[in-house]
């Protein structure tokens, strides 16, 4: 039996998640040192995911910063580059990247959920409501109306034949960071952290 599991009670660990996280590889290893500890993944939206700390009714999670972090404890993880969503037979992508000027004209699509908060010099207000969500916001623009930029992950989520993106060079990065609230750091939450930092099953914390 894992050393790890004999550091922690029995129970599950709640781990919250926004759209376009990936925590595979460390919920795999979860499961593999304690594996009488079950692993709830729970799906987060981003306007939800510091109420959802602040409640408990996660453990921790992976979050797009900035997060309110008031009582709450934040290691940086990775940053998601952004891209432009457009129709896969739009006239973008016959570049392999393109530049915040190169969209001047385009119909930008912001959804409600919108992770980017982008002025784009030139770009059309569209003559309809924002979509609720980013996968309406991708329905649309495979429709052939629009653009729409996001974090690389949320691009592979809702990819389909009818869309295709490139990567925006001069637009701003999505920070991901694994949050907790402090005052609850659990031996759970602490075997989670030891993980994501690439302890060893046997090494001490730290």
């Amino acid at each position: 039996m894992p050393d790890a599991e004999h550091r922690v009670p029995p129970g599950p660990f709640r781990l919250g998640a926004i759209p376009g996280a990936t925590p595979g590889k460390w919920i795999d290893v979860w499961k593999e040192r304690m594996p009488r500890n079950p692993l709830e993944l729970v799906s987060l939206t981003v306007a939800g995911q510091a109420a959802a700390l602040a409640s408990g009714e996660v453990d921790a999670a992976l979050v797009r910063t900035p997060v309110d972090a008031d009582g709450l404890s934040v290691i940086p993880l990775y940053e998601e580059r952004p891209v432009v969503v457009c129709a896969a037979d739009s006239h973008l992508t016959a570049a392999d990247e393109l530049s915040l000027d190169d969209l001047a004209g385009e119909i930008l699509i912001v959804p409600r959920d919108a992770v980017f908060d982008i002025a784009v010099p030139g770009a059309v207000s569209p003559a309809f409501a924002p979509p609720a969500d980013t996968a309406e916001a991708v329905e649309t623009v495979a429709a052939g109306v629009g653009i729409v930029i996001v974090p690389m992950s949320l691009a592979r989520l809702h990819q389909r034949r009818d869309v295709t993106s490139r990567p925006l060079r001069d637009g701003p990065v999505s920070p991901v960071a694994l949050a907790w609230p402090t005052a609850a750091t659990t031996p759970l939450v602490e075997a989670f952290i030891g993980i994501v930092r690439g302890r060893t099953a046997n090494s001490s914390r730290g």
